[in-house]
């Protein structure tokens, strides 16, 4: 008997901003732990990120920046397929494909476009659809087609954007319907990673570490920049002497994430018997943080620089998501009576 093939596993990365200590812990660190069990495939979506980013130098940035980080961390492109979403054309032919047959009702209950104009609505503006482009409406068909061109068996999301992979799976059956079962063996599940979105990582404000709060942590600053963000992120002004709750601070929250369990166990008891400082608690953090990014730093500086070892990589998964795409679109093309490439 023939021994069974991993089952594929896709994430899309969405290239909008510096990667950040919270992107690490909430999505990288879970994504690359699944790489070991499932036949990976991850990409760049630079063109999803086109519904918000205006400036050709910041997507230009963010892409290298974000496909550096991911492989200084562990992202091994001999055994992921890595690409840049742009590099794939047959994505975006598909996606036309299946715009065609979506149903409006279905994209008009998306909860990116909902929370849209829920936003205008709060705000008093009078047309609803204001400020809103077409980018941000079809995003979930893209997204569908993203994870349906790559025969993808998972999806390892947040439980908050399971929506997505619903929709593909819905997306698929309406082609199905139409045109045959083209998508028939390859119905995308959700997975949903305990690391992924399951406890958003404080910022240095206490909020939800988000590039939107302005309140990030970015994974390769600099050692000064890095002591001077951890020194600012934000305590009570409970005496040292007095006991402390560690649930309560943003610092302890994400110490759990990076120090060792015997660590953390014993910062908990000696901030909970009083006696130990937030600051106490802050150096920690700075000094377990640091030690983990000191050797990193180079790497990823030597890969986001141009010229580097990086676009060979993005160029050789390229050529691999491409073998991989063709055959699915010329399925979907003689399905609907398109000549064949």
């Amino acid at each position: 008997m023939a021994a069974q093939q991993p089952k594929v596993s896709l994430t899309g990365i969405k290239p909008t901003g510096e990667p950040h200590l919270g992107n690490y812990i909430g999505a990288i660190r879970p994504s690359l732990e699944l790489t070991s069990t499932y036949e990976s495939i991850y990409f760049i979506a630079d063109y999803h990120a086109l519904t918000s980013i205006r400036d050709r130098r910041e997507l230009a940035s963010y892409t290298r920046s974000v496909a550096a980080t991911w492989i200084t961390l562990g992202l091994d492109p001999a055994r992921t397929i890595f690409y840049r979403q742009s590099d794939v054309p047959e994505i975006f032919e598909l996606s036309w494909v299946l715009s065609c047959v979506t149903g409006k009702g279905l994209m008009n209950r998306a909860h990116a476009y909902k929370a849209a104009r829920d936003r205008n609505a709060e705000s008093g503006v009078a047309d609803l659809d204001a400020g809103i482009n077409m980018g941000l409406f079809n995003y979930p068909i893209l997204m569908a087609v993203d994870i349906l061109i790559m025969n993808t068996d998972v999806v390892p999301v947040g439980q908050d954007q399971s929506q997505h992979v619903e929709y593909a799976a819905d997306i698929a059956g309406s082609f199905n319907h139409l045109f045959g079962d083209v998508f028939s063996l390859k119905i995308p599940e959700g997975i949903y990673p305990a690391g992924i979105s399951a406890r958003a990582l404080p910022g240095t404000d206490g909020r939800k570490m988000s590039k939107s709060y302005k309140n990030t942590i970015p994974l390769f600053a600099p050692e000064k920049q890095l002591r001077k963000l951890i020194r600012g992120i934000v305590s009570d002004s409970t005496p040292v002497e007095q006991p402390k709750d560690p649930d309560a601070s943003a610092a302890f929250a994400l110490y759990e994430n990076f120090a060792t369990p015997e660590a953390v166990k014993e910062m908990r008891t000696r901030l909970e018997q009083g006696g130990t400082g937030w600051g106490e608690l802050k150096n920690a953090l700075f000094e377990t943080v640091n030690a983990w990014l000191s050797p990193l730093r180079e790497q990823y500086e030597a890969l986001v620089a141009p010229g580097s070892e990086l676009d060979a990589i993005l160029d050789a998964g390229a050529e691999q998501a491409r073998d991989r795409a063709r055959p699915v679109l010329e399925g979907v093309r003689r399905a609907v009576g398109i000549s064949p490439l």
